[in-house]
Parts: C-alpha cells; structure tokens; sequence
C-alpha cells in the first residue's frame, strides 16, 4: 500500500479523504497548508501528493511548483476548477493527475493506482546499477536503493539518494549546478537555491557543514564534488 500526504484545508473534505485512504489500508499523513506540505515531503518519503488548489496560505500551482523543486513525488490535483487551460498548465507545470471535485473515492483510488503503476517504473536518476558504490565511510547501494555512512544507514529523501548517488558516481569530479539539474533533476533550467537546499540537507544528514566539509565540497561558480575525507581531517570520535 502506498504513502499519502493529503493536502486540502476543508476539515470536512480532509477527514474523508484520510477515512477512505486509511480504510484502504494505505499510509496517511494531512496538513492544510502549503508550508505545511513543503515541511511534509522535505522530511516523509510519500508516494502521492494529493493537492487542494485553494489552499488558505498559497495557491496550489504555486505549492504545485515548489514542491516540483525539492521533490518528484507523483502529485494528483484536486480542484474544483474546471477550465481546460488551467488544467493543461497544471499538468504542464508537473502535475502527474487531476480531479475535479466532487469525486467519488472509487475514481480517486483508481487514479491513484494509475499514478503509483507510472511512478514505479521509475527514471533516469533512478535507473538500478549493479554495484555498490564506495567512497570512503559511505557505501550506496543504488539497485536497493540503501544508503550508509560508517555503518550506520542514512534516512535520506528520493532526492537526495538521487543526488548523493550521482555524485558518488563521479568521486573527485567537479560536477557543474546545470548537469545536476539535467542529471537528477530532469530540468534543463532551475534555481540554484534548489540545489544549494538539498545540499544542506545532505550535509547534516552525513554530519559536515558547509564551513567544514567532508564529502560535499561546493565549488562557488563551478560545482560540487564528492570525495572522501582526507587523513587527518575527520571529526574526533
């Protein structure tokens, strides 16, 4: 059963959706905002975003755009709009599948089935290889999709394993911000702040800071790079 964030600030049409989904046997999580949401899917692995468009802090094309910054979690929009134009701009903007309320829970599940059946075949920053990729405390296991440093496994997002994986790939190599964003973003352009966000996250997850590195090494104007920890520079025990 799958993972689900719902998004939607109508408590009435929230306690239904969670019912029917938890009933489903499926894994629930709710917020009613759009901050809310960002704060979910930076710290949750979700399989599907179910996205409320009139959310009471942001417009949810707007929620939909940042959350398509930080993450590639299939998001279904839920909207009582209907104008054709808005729909094509919501799909073209990253939406994976819409409804338009009201809907009945049976249309919705089989939306949802949809969604996770695309989903699961994955993508290019995903793509299974037949190793596990050392680079100095850190062991990735990209076909399991398994991370650990020193032993110990790292709580790391879809994005982020993406991200750490493909730099690990390329230990040493100074990787330029626009070939992340094609490699493990999928996006030809973007914002920097998107990279330099998953780059924090990353730090403190593998415990450096961007003053004191140890793997991540950021290289102002060029890229990032990936090696291991020099001798005589690790962290006391």
């Amino acid at each position: 059963m799958a993972s689900v964030l719902v998004v939607e600030d109508d408590q009435f049409v929230r306690s239904a959706l969670i019912r029917h989904l938890t009933d489903a046997s499926h894994t629930v999580r709710s917020v009613g905002t759009a901050l809310e949401a960002l704060r979910e899917v930076a710290h949750f692995r979700f399989d599907v975003v179910i996205l409320d468009l009139g959310l009471p802090d942001l417009d949810g094309s707007e929620a939909l755009k940042m959350l398509r910054g930080i993450t590639d979690v299939p998001v279904i929009i839920a909207t009582a709009r209907d104008d054709e134009t808005e729909i094509v701009r919501l799909l073209n903007d990253g939406a994976d599948d819409y409804l338009t309320k009201p809907f009945s829970v049976e249309h919705l599940s089989a939306r949802m089935a949809a969604v996770l059946r695309r989903s699961g075949a994955g993508g290019a920053a995903e793509a299974p290889l037949s190793r596990v990729i050392r680079v100095g405390g850190l062991a990735i296991d990209p076909l399991r999709r398994q991370a650990e440093l020193d032993g110990a496994p790292l709580d790391l997002t879809r994005r982020e394993f993406d991200l750490l994986t493909f730099l690990a790939g390329r230990p040493g190599v100074v990787v330029p911000r626009k070939e992340l964003l094609a490699e493990v973003w999928q996006q030809s352009y973007g914002d920097d702040q998107t990279i330099d966000v998953h780059l924090s996250w990353l730090r403190r997850k593998l415990g450096e800071t961007a003053a004191r590195p140890r793997y991540l090494h950021t290289l102002r104007g060029v890229g990032v790079k990936l090696e291991p920890p020099q001798a005589g520079l690790e962290p006391p025990q």
